[in-house]
């Protein structure tokens, strides 16, 4: 986490502009990363009505950019790409190695036991409610999520945390706060009426990114502050 090198929220000069340009915090030969908006899928799904997301208007400016992770439709925030097969493969090899740090912004309902914990939960598919994940002792994957209390508002009974997982089973945090007794604002597809009306998004925010480049080996660091 040593450097944070940032380029210009520009696309390449002769390169097709996307119909809306995201935010660009870092582009060079190897890497991509961007700020990717609520409410916009990380990559195609099923359907003509499926195909607009993140992979797609990135790779509108970058020909040739790849994904090699994904953040739920409703989350926003930091999102690295490559560019060619090799920088995929090796991107791809420090996440699976978990050599990559993660860290979210969230703002969930009620105050926490603790300022600094843990949530060490087994999590699975829901199959008869896809796309819903669920805790299962008996048959879960290992889920881990480490969290850190960054302030408690009184006025309406929420918290802000920090929250760092260190494994990224699909919808892991979102599960793994329900569990805990603290659903994360706006979760249509989590939370209760109470905390999913108090939002009119899911208020959660990829706001850390840290690596080794996978071309020059230099410590990266990007932050982007989450909008709520």
């Amino acid at each position: 986490m040593a450097t944070n090198d940032r380029a210009p929220n520009a696309i390449p000069p002769g390169t097709r502009q996307p119909e809306q340009p995201l935010a660009t915090l870092y582009a060079d030969q190897s890497i991509i990363v961007v700020d990717k908006p609520p409410g916009l899928l990380a990559v195609p799904g099923r359907g003509p009505d499926k195909q607009d997301c993140l992979a797609a208007r990135v790779e509108a400016g970058y020909p040739g950019a790849r994904t090699v992770h994904r953040l739920d439709m409703a989350t926003s925030g930091l999102m690295v790409l490559a560019r060619g097969a090799d920088m995929q493969r090796r991107l791809s090899i420090l996440f699976e190695q978990r050599r990559v740090e993660k860290r979210y912004t969230a703002i969930v309902g009620g105050k926490l036991a603790t300022a600094i914990g843990e949530i060490d939960l087994p999590l699975i598919v829901d199959w008869p409610n896809r796309p819903r994940q669920k805790v299962d002792f008996a048959c879960g994957k290992p889920s881990l999520t480490r969290y850190r209390v960054l302030g408690y508002n009184p006025a309406n009974d929420t918290s802000r945390l920090e929250l760092a997982p260190e494994t990224g089973r699909t919808h892991q945090l979102r599960v793994h706060l329900l569990a805990l007794g603290h659903p994360i604002l706006g979760d249509a597809l989590y939370a209760g009426t109470a905390a999913r009306d108090k939002a009119d998004r899911l208020l959660l925010h990829a706001h850390a990114l840290a690596f080794t480049h996978p071309g020059s080996g230099k410590a990266m660091y990007f932050c982007c502050p989450a909008p709520f």
